[in-house]
């Protein structure tokens, strides 16, 4: 149940997220949002459950983000590169390398 691990951690910025967290945070909400569209398709609604489903995650998003982005000892403002056009690339490649094998400044190694 790694992949709800980010809920329970809902609004926590400080410490580390594995790669493995965050990918898995990530495939339960793309799934979850397939989901809730394919529902509004079918009651002919339109982005009630859905806006609700992306509310309710930004800030887990944003929180296990910053929290993966310190696990490879980089600053969780970082994270605000999201805002800049090719700055997702960049973070995109970040949050692909593997952890500090030792603790760093944000917390002990979480694997």
């Amino acid at each position: 149940m790694l992949f709800l691990q980010p809920y329970k951690k809902y609004a926590v910025f400080s410490g580390r997220a594995t790669r493995q967290e965050f990918w898995l945070f990530h495939l339960f909400y793309i799934i979850g949002f397939i989901v809730f569209i394919n529902i509004e398709e079918m009651l002919g609604s339109e982005g009630g459950f859905f806006i609700l489903w992306m509310l309710g995650n930004i800030i887990p998003q944003i929180a296990v983000g910053v929290r993966r982005l310190h696990d490879t000892n980089k600053s969780g403002w970082m994270y605000l590169l999201m805002v800049v056009p090719l700055g997702n690339i960049f973070l995109l490649v970040l949050f692909c390398f593997d952890s500090d094998k030792e603790d760093n400044r944000f917390g002990p190694n979480p694997k």
